[in-house]
């Protein structure tokens, strides 16, 4: 069988930034059904690959050759839209084709996108990344570049993205560091080390495998390179005659030598071990507390909880179902509207915000960590200073006095961990701590909360990194309902599944309750009945985005007098409502013309 023509391929390509060399003569390619991962740490140039594949970004040498008509994708990692465009018009410029906005409103729904009059620009940053990704899929490319493609999705969405782009004969290259993802759907794994590609032909649970082989040679040859160096060294160094007259292929291939024998490998062997952080039995007691946003955005509802020492808490959900709103509230960020939390007198938090922290630009890596302290004291004697911290963490010695507005996205975000560590917290609060960390980060992260002596709560949709770390969840589930599971999310997900499996026997077992209140989940083909549902839902949906928009037009117009604002605020939120329930309910429908 021959060869499938590739996609793209990419011949010996360099790129530098003054005298840093992001990679040099990489070459790869990428045929028809290959669904590729590319795995490198923060600031080695992930990001840049992608811009330079989708002519965002220049190159020094090489060439890339994409297949003849080859119709690409690309979303980027913080796309950019017009403020003042629908999500509609933003998504794609449909001139009214009824088929391209059929599916512009099933890819958008399903993302959780329901108002599609509303304006980019009263998006958050989140959900503008959700458009940008309904975008790409919705122009049903041959080849899709996507760079972090799971950041600001809640773990239902990354579910239903892995299924998307696992079924069918799809192409597609992406940069992600949730492990999960990667293992599930890419069959081919990159990795950019040292300026060099590497490529692994199999998931990502084979490229751990085939890494750590390729590590154990690469030491091997290290090591012989050594031995066989002492030896030329001291020829070289006996025997300076000598060399006049032998051939000068053996000094060349000395010097060869040499630098394979000062090779390093970055491979940590030890784990930081903090042993002297203390915290007293008494952490926080949430005593019934509740909290609403307005009486349709309920966080919570009477909720107690007594924490307990030495905790590590995940706390998983579904995007606004009030995660960040309640480590805010535990933190005194934002009032309980009743209630209170009740917290010990020894605890010292330490918090990572989704928000991340502003730098001065102008001052070095080293010293934003020294105006916090010169060492972090790990209890017994021992302590470690900052730039040993900071390279525990994958900052070289170089890159420490780089100055921070060099930094790459992901190269902040460890910094701002960094900053929040080395304060020697005895409660760690780490909300989405994992986006945009590279996976060896990652890995170190895990291994300091796993070895970390005080408590934790971690929000996050990684579900891997979840899964190293928390003994506990709190599932948010909406409306103010909370669910305490003792496990890890892998756990819940197989607990949850046995619970519907029940729920489906059950129904099975009542087929006059199922009818009542349920339709028949082996139903493939729409009834009559449905069909007019449908219909009508279509028709329903369209006039009810028509009145949407008439009156937030209203609302903003500054004309109005109070007592017909308050009454058109309120017939607002009831279309949002009925827009909600009836786009659900026409995605179901959807799904079984």
């Amino acid at each position: 069988m021959a060869n499938p023509i590739p996609y793209l391929d990419v011949q010996d390509l360099t790129k530098s930034f003054g005298a840093q060399v992001l990679f040099s003569d990489i070459s790869f390619s990428i045929a028809e059904g290959q669904r590729v991962g590319l795995i490198a740490q923060n600031g080695t140039g992930k990001s840049t690959l992608l811009s330079i594949l989708t002519n965002k970004e220049g190159y020094d040498s090489g060439a890339i050759i994409y297949k003849r008509d080859l119709k690409v994708s690309y979303l980027e990692q913080s796309p950019q839209f017009d403020p003042t465009e629908s999500v509609l018009d933003a998504c794609f410029n449909h001139h009214g084709d009824p088929d391209k906005v059929l599916k512009a409103k099933q890819i958008l729904t399903r993302l959780k996108i329901l108002d599609l009059q509303q304006s980019i620009g009263q998006l958050s940053g989140g959900q503008q990344k959700r458009v940008a990704l309904a975008n790409v899929l919705i122009t049903e490319p041959d080849f899709l570049i996507l760079d972090e493609p799971t950041n600001h999705l809640d773990l239902e969405m990354i579910e239903w993205l892995e299924g998307f782009l696992s079924r069918g004969n799809r192409t597609l290259l992406m940069v992600t560091h949730d492990r999960f993802f990667l293992d599930r759907v890419c069959n081919l794994i990159l990795e950019l080390d040292n300026r060099t590609l590497y490529t692994y032909r199999g998931s990502y649970s084979y490229y751990l495998e085939k890494r750590q082989e390729r590590i154990d040679n690469t030491q091997a040859e290290i090591a012989r390179a050594n031995n066989l160096y002492r030896t030329e060294l001291e020829w070289m160094r006996r025997m300076p005659q000598a060399r006049g007259h032998k051939s000068k292929y053996r000094e060349d291939a000395f010097y060869d030598l040499e630098r394979k024998a000062k090779q390093r490998i970055e491979e940590r062997q030890i784990r930081l071990k903090a042993s002297n952080v203390y915290i007293g039995s008494k952490i926080f007691e949430c005593q019934y507390v509740s909290k609403a946003w307005n009486k349709d955005k309920v966080i919570l509802k009477d909720f107690y909880y007594n924490f307990s020492r030495f905790e590590k808490m995940g706390i998983v959900g579904n995007n606004g179902t009030g995660k960040s709103t309640f480590i805010k509230m535990l933190l005194g960020l934002i009032p309980a509207d009743s209630g209170k939390f009740d917290i010990g007198d020894t605890v010292k938090f330490g918090y990572f915000s989704q928000d991340g922290l502003k730098f001065d630009e102008q001052q070095k890596v080293i010293d934003v960590i020294t105006d916090i302290a010169d060492y972090i004291d790990l209890g017994k004697g021992r302590h470690m200073t900052a730039s040993q911290f900071l390279q525990y963490f994958m900052f070289t010695p170089d890159q420490q006095h780089n100055y921070v507005y060099k930094l790459s996205g992901g190269e902040r975000r460890k910094l701002y961990l960094c900053t929040v560590l080395m304060r020697n917290p005895n409660f760690l609060v780490l909300d989405e701590p994992t986006n945009d960390l590279d996976i060896r980060t990652l890995q170190v992260l895990e291994e300091y909360l796993q070895d970390f002596p005080g408590c934790v709560i971690i929000v996050s949709h990684d579900r891997y990194f979840m899964d190293k770390v928390v003994d506990h969840l709190l599932v948010f589930k909406g409306a103010g309902v909370i669910e305490d599971f003792p496990g890890n999310y892998t756990q819940y997900r197989k607990w949850s599944s046995l619970q519907s499996k029940d729920d489906e026997k059950s129904r099975n077992e009542n087929p006059e309750k199922d009818k009542k209140g349920h339709h028949h989940s082996d139903k493939h083909k729409m009834s009559f009945k449905e069909k007019r549902e449908f219909e009508q839902l279509e028709k329903d949906i369209t006039m009810l985005e028509v009145e949407q928009k008439q009156l937030e037009e209203l609302l903003c117009s500054g004309k109005l007098p109070i007592e017909e604002l308050t009454e058109k605020s309120k017939r607002l939120s009831v279309i949002k409502e009925e827009l909600d329930e009836k786009g659900m309910r026409w995605l179901e429908l959807s799904e079984l013309v």
